[in-house]
């Protein structure tokens, strides 16, 4: 990735039941609108009633899914997956959804979060015998219902069963050769929205997946909840009792799309009156607002409103540089933010700059884009960010950093003012952030701005994404 200080995606997930549709088609649009939460793989899964069959890859939506391959994937039922890997390596048998056969039909499972007692689980299954075809904490959860399942559960018993094992954050698509059934942990981390097309019914993680596929948003799946969807309709039950709100409030900061809906709340919206209330928390005197595109751009808007500054482009993003995982060369790693962003010398040369944008997290980048900006003749450099200082690492779903990487957990707002070359430095408080989104702080995980988890983190996890790969000496697996 070309930016060390955003924090990596979540995964996408995307579900559709309609009889007499081309489901498998919905499920690649639903996908191609979840893009931005995953780029390293993207799978579907479609049913006809009686079997599953599957087809996923590495690489983008559009390169995964050809014409032929959507043409193959015929049924009425279907989940879909695009990945960025937070356990597991980017290899091909990490790819989602996870398929397994039991004695009641195959099952395929989309998973959007991570477990923290993924590791005790799986030792425990591969010491009773399972075997395992992936690396990543995701077969754990479908391991554990497909056991529940041969015991002779229903399936709805089946998730009660797993998520009565399992211990982190959730949202879950998952098909069986007659259902589409949607979960979520007690605590809701991850989202996951439920929405109409005519008689058909889509499950996604944001609401962003539902108009290009003409269909309309109806309700969060709540925490703890399983929804059932099959010949009978929808049908809701009890998973897990709900132990408190804590939707992940790097969701409303970063990874939703901005015209996505969370909380009933436009997010857009929510940005733009971050970047007020960054106004209002640290004013100062500039000439210009800019935002670091696209992620800062709402809030540089509420800035500029809030504060007066006219707000202008100042940076232009190559929307046309793949993501790719080659590495360049030290030079080039090191500047590597040219490669995506071009200031405008016109516009900032001798101007007093306030510069916007979401988070820092190791500060690579951004020292990158200040001096950038520096060197284009900007006067002065101002940043504003909409998150607060990270000092945690999350453990629940976002490839983040580990503490140590973590540039504001061992040192002071100024230090890191000094670090980046700015001329100031000022993030948005947790009360602000809470105050600009229009709700209690208590319904959101801040885990990785206050260190208090939702959900307990066992002494002994370790933050590392290949803990389940085999030694070097030991060949992948290709699927």
């Amino acid at each position: 990735m070309w930016n060390d200080d955003a924090p990596r995606e979540a995964c996408g997930l995307f579900g559709v039941y309609a009889p007499g549709e081309d489901v498998a088609r919905l499920t690649y649009f639903g996908l191609f609108a979840l893009q931005h939460r995953g780029q390293e793989s993207a799978g579907i899964a479609v049913s006809d009633g009686e079997r599953i069959r599957a087809y996923k890859d590495l690489g983008l939506v559009t390169r995964v899914f050809t014409e032929p391959v959507l043409q193959s994937l015929q049924g009425h039922i279907a989940v879909g997956h695009t990945r960025y890997s937070t356990t597991g390596s980017s290899t091909l048998r990490n790819v989602q959804p996870i398929t397994c056969s039991t004695e009641h039909g195959n099952i395929a499972v989309a998973h959007n979060g991570n477990l923290v007692n993924a590791h005790t689980l799986r030792t425990q299954l591969e010491a009773s015998g399972e075997l395992f075809e992936s690396t990543n904490d995701s077969e754990v959860i479908v391991r554990l219902i497909a056991r529940a399942l041969e015991s002779g559960d229903d399936i709805v018993a089946a998730i009660r069963a797993m998520m009565a094992q399992v211990e982190g954050a959730y949202s879950l698509a998952i098909l069986t050769p007659t259902q589409l059934i949607g979960v979520r942990d007690p605590f809701g981390v991850r989202p996951l929205c439920l929405g109409r097309l005519e008689d058909a019914w889509v499950l996604a993680s944001e609401t962003c997946a539902l108009p290009p596929i003409g269909a309309t948003y109806q309700r969060e799946v709540m925490p703890g909840e399983i929804v059932v969807i099959d010949a009978h309709g929808l049908r809701s039950y009890d998973g897990l009792p709900p132990v408190r709100e804590a939707l992940c409030m790097f969701e409303l900061i970063y990874f939703a799309r901005p015209d996505s809906h969370l909380y009933g709340r436009l997010l857009y919206e929510a940005r733009r009156r971050m970047g007020r209330r960054l106004a209002l928390e640290h004013p100062v005197a500039a000439d210009l607002v800019i935002p670091v595109p696209d992620s800062g751009v709402p809030a540089a808007v509420g800035y500029a409103t809030e504060s007066g500054i006219p707000y202008g482009d100042g940076l232009i993003k190559n929307r046309y540089a793949p993501r790719t995982f080659i590495q360049p060369d030290q030079r080039l790693r090191e500047q590597s933010v040219r490669l995506k962003l071009t200031p405008l010398r016109e516009v900032i040369a001798d101007k007093r700059l306030v510069v916007v944008d979401d988070s820092i997290v190791r500060g690579t980048t951004t020292r990158q884009i200040v001096r950038l900006l520096f060197e284009a003749g900007a006067r002065e450099v101002h940043m504003r960010i909409t998150a607060p200082p990270i000092r945690y690492p999350c453990h629940y779903g976002i490839d983040m950093a580990t503490q140590r990487e973590l540039v504001a957990a061992h040192h002071t707002v100024e230090d890191v003012r000094q670090q980046i070359g700015a001329t100031s430095l000022g993030y948005l408080s947790i009360e602000g952030l809470a105050q600009a989104i229009g709700q209690p702080r208590s319904r959101f995980c801040l885990a990785c701005f206050n260190g208090e988890y939702p959900i307990p983190i066992p002494d002994d996890v370790e933050l590392v994404k290949e803990i389940f790969e085999p030694p070097a000496s030991e060949p992948a697996v290709r699927m």
